[in-house]
């Protein structure tokens, strides 16, 4: 049976690998760009806590993600663009890797956890990028194992692994390092439930206790004590069966949790361990406040129908809990609930609903399959390690890939309609930079401060508003100036704005392109740069 069990490893972790390459995109996404002049600018100069990539004077900058910036820097100074995209390929199998292995190690069962993993990285397929979010996802599925492994243990190591994952997020991805407390609290609010559950149980304890000392001075009859001895029986056994034939909810006490507790706070502690200060205790705050969530696509709330595939995740779950007489433990129906919540909120949070869902699933295909056929899962995972089962199942795999594959087979690693590759060219040859103040765009803002050109905003929204730079509205005043919200001229004069690089799509290029007091420089299919002729070279704010 061992050798069965570690040939279906073998052919599961190479076929998910396989999976996870064809699912991993060949064009950088716009943050990719600033990660890696980031991560130089650190290694030349170390963290200064100003940002030097935007023309406008004296911004603050966190540097929120500057142990993921260096990382992507040197990645990119050994092997260019190239290696950037072998590093986010590496980094998906082993997340692809990783939820495969957690849930066999919490569930026990290979086939259900293979064909899940499977699932979840197709439906985490848009937030595959050479990002932060990337690596802190490994961490994240981790983070969960070592909870579960530490409640069932106790064993000391697993503590020092939540201790060291906090660390490392707060250094890599100090934007999502409130998370990490997050996923502690469904194990802590389980606790507390039982407790509360179970508290009529211990006032009897309490009052046997009472009555056993006033028995002790002969204050009250053996009689009496039988009486409450009896009370207590009935209670137990009411209990008993309660937990025994409870209709949907598994409610477990487990005493470790006490200790998890404790974990907590040490992990919430070590976030000083950072050359940050207290960013990663206020920049998630400090983001919540501001208006780039309402702005920005991925911080959006969830809207279902705009989304069928989670609806059909969602609509899993709902199915074996309500057409089943599967049994769902109470941690698990947290994490459910207040994932689903946050993914309401905030679409971005459709991610963290995936990632640990797929092992609660799991968890629950398990317990549903177990009630019919323990063996069902074993009979199929002995096929498949056959000759004929691992060529049929490898063909399948390998054909689906190759569909995924198929369309990105043409991609660039630079997308030049989504990004200024020659019109960046342009600027650096014909355009004093030291005397340019320039207008860009949020989605491209990122390659040009990649290409040395200072920008008006790129992709960092956070820093371009008055949560992090007291009495700047660079983000507010960009919505209202491409949405046509406010007259583009006085706030192109009040920034001292010289020159503008814009889509040809974009509502502003429809007026610049009839306004005399804007010449066009250069122009292609999918950019054009004026030159603003009326520019009374005022102070930037």
């Amino acid at each position: 049976m061992d050798t069965i069990s570690n040939k279906f490893h073998t052919i599961a972790v190479i076929l998910i690998i396989i999976f996870c390459f064809a699912l991993t995109p060949v064009t950088l996404q716009n943050d990719t760009y600033y990660t890696i002049k980031i991560g130089e600018y650190i290694m030349e100069n170390g963290i200064t806590g100003i940002d030097p990539f935007s023309w406008h004077d004296g911004l603050s900058y966190t540097f929120p993600h500057w142990a993921y910036d260096v990382l992507m820097y040197k990645i990119y100074d050994i092997g260019g663009f190239n290696l950037i995209y072998f590093s986010t390929v590496f980094f998906s199998c082993i997340l692809g890797v990783c939820i495969y292995m957690v849930n066999v190690k919490l569930n026990k069962n290979k086939f259900i956890s293979f064909v899940v993993t499977l699932g979840a990285m197709y439906f985490l397929r848009d937030y595959i990028a050479a990002r932060a979010q990337l690596i802190t996802f490994i961490l994240f599925i981790l983070e969960i194992y070592f909870i579960e492994r530490f409640l069932q243990s106790r064993k000391k190591r697993y503590a020092v692994y939540l201790i060291l994952a906090s660390i490392v997020i707060a250094n890599l991805h100090s934007a999502v390092w409130p998370f990490f407390f997050v996923l502690f609290l469904p194990y802590i609010g389980e606790y507390i439930i039982y407790y509360l559950a179970n508290l009529p149980k211990y006032i009897l304890g309490i009052e046997k206790k009472l009555l056993q000392k006033k028995i002790e001075k002969t204050q009250i009859s053996q009689e009496e004590t039988e009486i409450l001895q009896a009370k207590i029986n009935r209670y137990n056994a009411q209990t008993e069966k309660r937990n025994k034939n409870a209709y949907k909810i598994i409610l477990q006490k487990n005493p470790a949790t006490l200790w998890l507790i404790g974990i907590l706070i040490v992990c919430i502690l070590v976030g000083f361990l950072t050359p940050l200060g207290t960013t990663p205790y206020t920049y998630l705050i400090k983001t919540m406040q501001g208006n780039t969530t309402q702005n920005i696509n991925e911080h959006l709330p969830l809207t279902l129908y705009d989304n069928l595939e989670f609806m059909a995740v969602i609509i899993i779950f709902l199915a074996i809990l309500i057409f089943t007489d599967t049994k769902i433990q109470l941690k698990d129906l947290f994490f459910l609930g207040g994932l689903l919540f946050l993914a309401f909120m905030s679409r971005r949070q459709i991610s963290m609903f995936i990632l640990i869902g797929n092992v609660i699933l799991v968890r629950m295909i398990e317990i549903f399959l177990n009630k019919y056929d323990k063996q069902i899962c074993t009979k199929i995972e002995k096929d498949i390690t056959t000759t004929f089962g691992k060529i049929a199942v490898s063909v399948i795999i390998v054909f689906i890939s190759l569909q995924i594959i198929k369309p990105k087979m043409d991609d660039s690693i630079v997308n030049s309609n989504s990004y200024p590759v020659e019109a960046s060219e342009y600027i650096l040859e014909n355009i004093e930079l030291e005397n340019m103040r320039l207008f860009n765009e949020y989605n491209y803002g990122s390659y040009l401060l990649f290409k040395g050109i200072p920008v008006f905003i790129d992709s960092r929204a956070d820093l371009y508003t008055p949560e992090f730079n007291e009495g700047v509205n660079i983000f507010s005043d960009f919505l209202n100036i491409s949405n046509i919200g406010t007259y583009y001229e006085d706030k192109f004069e009040e920034y001292g704005i010289t020159h503008i690089i814009i889509y040809k799509n974009a509502k502003l290029n429809m007026f610049l392109s009839r306004d005399e007091n804007y010449l066009q420089l250069y122009s292609d299919d999918s950019f054009c740069i004026y030159e603003r002729l009326t520019n009374n070279g005022k102070d930037v704010l």
